[in-house]
């Protein structure tokens, strides 16, 4: 008995002069399969998402300042709060995007298949 194998699209984003939520947004919506009439919520339905020009992206001082996320090492007391800008520097804007889809995804055993699906390119 075959198989059959389905053909996974796949939709690239030019982040150039566009704000992190909007195209985070739309990444986190093509890679759950929202956009799609085949959704389902138990079955990755979802495109490959390929974002280009993550370093052109339009994004304020201010906003890196107030943009905040936590990395934890696992031992008491290694919880540390990490600010945008620091990220940024550290690691770049496409981390940045990562980690704002990463949070719009749903916290279920999809999320780690929806995220390998994720290519981000400066």
């Amino acid at each position: 008995m075959k198989k059959d194998k389905k053909k996974i699209e796949e939709k690239v984003i030019d982040a150039s002069g566009r704000t992190l939520g909007r195209v985070a947004s739309e990444a986190a919506v093509s890679l759950q399969g929202k956009d799609k009439a085949t959704f389902e919520r138990h079955v990755y339905s979802g495109a490959k998402v390929k974002i280009l020009n993550a370093a052109k992206l339009r994004i304020t001082d201010k906003k890196l300042s107030e943009i905040f996320h936590t990395r934890y090492s696992g031992i008491p007391g290694g919880l540390r709060i990490l600010s945008g800008r620091y990220t940024k520097d550290t690691k770049g804007l496409p981390e940045l995007i990562r980690l704002a889809i990463y949070r719009m995804l749903p916290n279920n055993k999809l999320r780690r298949i929806m995220m390998r699906n994720l290519k981000i390119e400066k």
